[in-house]
């Protein structure tokens, strides 16, 4: 990875509905005579606009990320600059920063079309995406388009299959869909695993990013593919940040950097299964046995019962002192370099430090949790607040309280925490954007590998015995793990 250095984020404007760039940034002299490339080294700055999304930009537990961040940081780095990313409501906005000056690049994950290379000019594609036709497991699977006809198919308005689907539809008049005006992808999905409806489409990347949080839905066929996704710059007769740009994407896919950038953002799975509890008992026959005393020492300073630790830490690291996330966080614990700075963490591939500074982490976080929240429901926010960040447990709460649900309860916070990758609420919110379901698995995962350890190993915890993980009732015992 590289280093995440300088970085300038608009952040407290760029996550509000409807603000732009701060008002501060003025349009870049119309001067010719000075090239682009020349001006951002000069100025010691890139300007890059970009989306509050999964697919492009936002604030992870641990600070700025997303694919299209992560790219232009390592492009700044190369020039030797800062990087200004701040967020724009629409692509109509996105256009408008670029064209007029107020923007180097726009890296958006914006798809080339004809249309928008009248507006900008595209650079070197690094992915290709395609639209998927989702159905629902236990409903026959559509192979074609004529599959559609005479199922209740509903789509978000505005996207690019729109315009596929019409061009099917001159061919096969029974083919019908609704378009959700006030939708998203997540809502449609979340219709779909209702029951509610049978089909939709999505584009590959943005199912991508969410289908751990519906092992229900199944691709179908793809209706369109080979999309393109790229850069844009401004269309005039200065090509100098252009054509830099071109030839970093060119080392990239050279070196196969961006592929697996990509693989680290859309490929990602953290959900517990019978397959991973079987790998998960093996690794404590195999692996827990040289870790276990370190865990029950750190316990012994923090207080932190020693199997929450070793739950957390096999959710985060699989017991791999040597575990690198694709946000460039490491260790037994997966902590980042300035939160093990602030921690007094030397060294995050040591064990023993990266456990011990994982545990007063989780304290710290804990003690940011309102104290008129009970347990154990303060301990399952916590985790939550560990895994996406505090603020962002927040903005869930918030979302929690606007839907008339209680806020303190971790059985109703976590129903709104996936509201947060939707693109109708996390734009209502102070933060944004986050992956709002992966807090819940990481609470439900590690409250599962928690009550393995309970099964496996009971006899220094007061229980009766060994419940199952969605059991409520068995919770007082983790929370005590905290206290």
């Amino acid at each position: 990875m590289p280093r995440i250095g300088r970085i300038a984020i608009t952040g407290a404007c760029a996550l509000l509905v409807g603000c732009g760039p701060p008002a501060a940034k003025a349009p870049r002299s119309s001067n010719n005579a000075t090239p682009l490339l020349a001006r951002v080294q000069s100025e010691g700055k890139l300007r890059v606009v970009t989306r509050n999304a999964g697919t492009s930009y936002y604030i992870g537990a641990h600070g700025a990320v997303g694919p299209e961040f992560e790219l232009a940081q390592r492009f700044a780095n190369e020039l030797g600059v800062d990087l200004e990313m701040y967020t724009v409501p629409s692509l109509d906005a996105v256009y408008a920063e670029l064209n007029d000056g107020r923007a180097d690049i726009a890296a958006a994950h914006l798809t080339i079309t004809p249309a928008r290379a009248e507006l900008m000019r595209f650079g070197t594609p690094y992915q290709e995406v395609s639209q998927y036709v989702l159905y629902r497991e236990g409903t026959p699977q559509p192979k074609k388009v004529e599959d559609l006809v005479g199922r209740k198919v509903a789509v978000v308005a505005g996207g690019d299959y729109v315009d596929a689907l019409k061009q099917f539809q001159a061919t096969i008049p029974g083919l019908q869909w609704t378009e959700a005006r006030d939708a998203s992808i997540d809502s449609l999905l979340d219709a779909m695993a209702g029951g509610e409806l049978d089909v939709t489409v999505a584009e590959s990347s943005d199912f991508d990013l969410e289908r751990g949080g519906y092992p229900g839905i199944r691709i179908g066929f793809e209706l369109k593919s080979g999309d393109r996704i790229a850069w844009g710059f401004r269309k005039d007769d200065d090509a100098s940040l252009y054509d830099e740009a071109q030839d970093y994407f060119a080392r990239l896919e050279e070196s196969g950097e961006t592929k697996a950038l990509l693989r680290r953002y859309y490929h990602r799975d953290t959900q517990v299964d019978q397959m991973r509890a079987r790998s998960f008992v093996k690794h404590i026959e195999t692996r827990l046995p040289s870790y276990r005393p370190v865990f029950e020492k750190v316990a012994d300073e923090t207080g932190v019962e020693w199997r929450l630790l070793a739950a957390m830490a096999y959710q985060e690291s699989r017991w791999d002192p040597g575990a690198v996330s694709y946000t460039g966080v490491r260790g037994m614990m997966m902590l980042t370099s300035a939160t093990a700075t602030e921690l007094g963490v030397g060294d995050r591939v040591n064990v023993q430090a990266s456990i011990h500074g994982g545990a007063r982490y989780l304290l710290s976080v804990k003690k940011k949790i309102p104290k008129r929240i009970p347990e154990p429901d303060r301990t399952f926010m916590a985790l939550a607040a560990y895994n996406v960040g505090y603020g962002h447990l927040e903005d869930a709460r918030v979302l929690t309280q606007k839907h008339g649900k209680n806020p303190d309860l971790w059985t109703d916070v976590r129903q709104y925490l996936p509201l947060l990758s939707d693109e109708r609420w996390y734009p209502t919110v102070k933060r944004g954007y986050a992956r709002g379901r992966e807090p819940v698995k990481f609470v439900h995962n590690v409250r599962s590998y928690y009550d393995i350890l309970l099964w496996l190993a009971p006899e220094d915890v007061d229980i009766e015995g060994p419940q199952h993980a969605g059991d409520i009732r068995r919770s007082s015992t983790l929370a005590q793990a905290t206290s």
